[in-house]
């Protein structure tokens, strides 16, 4: 039997200092330029891709191919079989169409309102601190009025004052864009006000470049990360808010929704009735829909925060590097026919 000399032999050490290199945490070269703004693949994002894609193709094709949502049947309150899958309501109407239509509605309201809250937020939070003075300080005073009025009680007194025949789906989209901006625009003045006072915003500066062009080129790009996540966390804020004013009463007129699924169902006795297949199914989406944007949410929050970032690649090294050790035990063990001493590798995580 050879034995393995301690010159010719690996080491966990050497091991180890082969996981330490400039290449990306899956041992693929490191990413550079804009990959560096997408979050890297993990399980947890993978689980919320899955749902968030799952339901809006959903709402996008299942239109297609169910009936129509609001034909009225003699067979109310039917219980889910092979003709109706999700059963029936109480007049008859295919609880699957219903579900399909309000899908696609409280989708389509969910990203108007994120693109129109991200939108403000990014006027008043970015322009407002890269052109300071007098303007920033209105427009830290208007976000700061914003803050101090509770969201939901505004959108509700707002929505209560529109009338029913007027409150469309773009109303309700105003309403609940101009209630949710202002956190948003909080946090991208706080980044603005830290990008702008680096050389290269200042070199753009001297060498005249109009503001637009110096907000879009040189300080934009710093905010993306952030932006998406604003953009993704006024989307959930969206859906939830617009099923809690269709569930009061408040939603869109003449307008098929998560919220006024729930609303109709409520209405007619489907908890006490024990239509289960009524308002579960919505209350359902909602709430997958809603975890699928989380996940998707924190894994680009590891992207902003390198804390988050770098304690997962620690953990991803040291899952290796015990990984390393158990098979250089192994080995050392079947090549001098004794066990192998077991060293250990530290690594101080990050702070």
């Amino acid at each position: 039997m050879t034995n393995l000399t301690p010159a010719s032999a690996p080491t966990v050490a050497d091991a180890a200092d082969t996981l330490i290199q400039p290449t990306g945490s899956t041992g693929r070269p490191a990413r550079s330029g804009w990959r560096m703004l997408l979050p890297s693949m993990t399980p947890w994002l993978a689980i919320g891709l899955t749902l968030v894609v799952g339901i809006t193709l959903f709402g996008i094709l299942a239109v297609y191919v169910v009936g129509d949502p609001k034909q009225i049947r003699d067979q109310g309150l039917t219980p889910p079989s092979a003709q109706f899958l999700l059963g029936t309501t109480q007049t008859g109407q295919d609880v699957l169409a219903q579900l399909a239509y309000a899908t696609r509605g409280s989708l389509q309201i969910g990203v108007l309102v994120g693109i129109l809250a991200t939108v403000l937020s990014a006027f008043f939070g970015i322009y407002g601190a890269y052109r300071g003075g007098i303007l920033d300080e209105a427009f830290s005073l208007l976000s700061n009025v914003f803050l101090v009025i509770p969201g939901l009680p505004l959108v509700i007194v707002i929505s209560g004052f529109v009338p029913r025949e007027s409150r469309g789906v773009w109303t309700i989209v105003v309403v609940l864009a101009l209630t949710s901006w202002a956190a948003s625009a909080r946090v991208l003045r706080a980044q603005t006000l830290s990008v702008r006072n680096r050389d290269y915003v200042a070199a753009s500066k001297v060498a005249g470049e109009k503001p637009w062009r110096v907000i879009a080129v040189e300080i934009l790009p710093n905010l993306l990360p952030v932006l998406a996540s604003q953009f993704v966390f006024a989307i959930i804020a969206a859906v939830l808010g617009e099923a809690g004013l269709a569930f009061i009463g408040l939603g869109a007129s003449n307008s098929a929704t998560l919220g006024t699924m729930l609303f109709y169902a409520q209405n007619g006795y489907a908890l006490s009735l024990g239509a289960w297949w009524w308002f579960v199914p919505p209350g359902l989406i909602i709430a997958l829909f809603g975890m699928g944007l989380s996940l998707v949410n924190f894994s680009i929050d590891e992207t902003i925060n390198p804390k988050l970032k770098n304690l997962r690649l620690y953990r991803r090294r040291a899952r290796r590097t015990a990984r390393m050790e158990r098979q250089l035990a192994r080995r050392g063990a079947g090549a001098t026919g004794t066990p192998a001493t077991r060293s250990t590798v530290s690594e101080a995580p990050p702070r």
